[in-house]
């Protein structure tokens, strides 16, 4: 495992798609950092906010009364600058003029990738997984999910009690990016009849049509449909459906709704220890790793074995889907 010099000065940032729970994590690096002696900083806005220098002393206090907020206090932004090998450089440099010895970076793959370019140009790097999508693949819980899924549902039975009252097919399409995460739970949580997943779907909207054909044969007056964001065109789809069964068909977008509100407490537990982890692992010289929690352990890996990894949807689940949506 690699080790660098003592550190003694860490900053702290959020990229990307902001994810209920970042405040936590943000909490839990700042508040372990400064219990291990080091120096803490916010970056606001991202690597754009660490190209432009906002930066803010963190203490104790600075992160109170943060773990039940939603969105994230240090803000969050994408940054084409930064993706350019000037711009990696650039920001190197800014952390050596401020004597930042490494970075904790909370979010997604793409978060990861510029964090990786950051440890290219010898700043430490240290990743923890933020994201709604459940997609990075070292990792089998990422922070935001539990609360996306959680205001994703609660969206979606409001949506079947209306959809049965008016004898409805209901089209429901939830975030996750090119990952089917958020719409396979949510599908088999709900009672879905059809759930439409990038990494399994055919694009054979007959098979759907069939599908609620046949139900209303046996008696079924609704039929709820989740689909996700990878896949998309909901409200094109409904059209079509409807001229095709003759049935009302409704599409509802859940969007951004998905990404805010106050953290569960699976989450905030969650981001909890892993920000903790990120200040212990860094105090500890060890650098350029990511945090993940896989087989009921909190864990770490290289950033570039991370990176390497990949993930898909188990099969298993996705076949117990389909037989329990009969």
């Amino acid at each position: 495992m690699p080790k660098t010099k003592t550190i003694k000065k860490i900053a702290v940032l959020t990229s990307g798609g902001d994810s209920p729970g970042m405040n936590a994590a943000i909490r839990a690096v700042t508040r372990k950092a400064i219990v291990n002696g080091m120096e803490v900083v916010g970056v606001q806005k991202g690597y754009q906010g660490l190209l432009e220098e906002e930066f803010i002393d963190f203490s104790m206090r600075s992160v109170s009364d943060t773990i039940q907020r939603g969105g994230t206090i240090l803000r969050t932004a994408r940054s084409e600058e930064f993706k350019s090998d000037e711009g990696k450089k650039k920001a190197a440099e800014i952390c050596r003029e401020y004597k930042i010895d490494a970075v904790v970076v909370i979010g997604g793959d793409g978060s990861y990738k510029g964090a990786l370019g950051l440890s290219h140009e010898g700043i430490a790097v240290m990743g923890l997984p933020g994201t709604i999508d459940l997609d990075i693949a070292c990792t089998d819980y990422t922070i935001g999910f539990d609360t996306a899924v959680n205001t994703a549902l609660e969206a979606i039975d409001k949506i079947r009690d209306t959809s049965t009252s008016h004898e409805r097919c209901s089209i429901v399409e939830v975030m996750g990016r090119n990952a089917g995460y958020i719409a396979l739970w949510c599908g088999v949580a709900s009672g879905a009849e059809d759930i439409l997943i990038p990494e399994k779907y055919t694009y054979d909207e007959q098979d759907i049509i069939n599908h609620i054909i046949e139900s209303r044969k046996i008696g079924k007056t609704h039929h709820l449909i989740i689909n996700a964001e990878g896949i998309g065109h909901s409200t094109s789809m409904a059209r079509r459906i409807e001229a095709a069964t003759g049935m009302e068909t409704r599409a509802t977008i859940l969007g951004y709704m998905q990404r805010g509100g106050s953290p569960t407490c699976k989450d905030r537990y969650y981001a909890s220890i892993m920000g903790a982890m990120a200040s212990d692992l860094l105090y500890e010289g060890k650098i350029n790793r990511v945090i993940g929690y896989r087989n009921g352990e909190f864990t770490d890996f290289d950033i570039d074995e991370a990176l390497s990894m990949t993930k898909s949807i188990s099969e298993y689940q996705y076949d117990i889907a389909r037989v329990l949506a009969h």
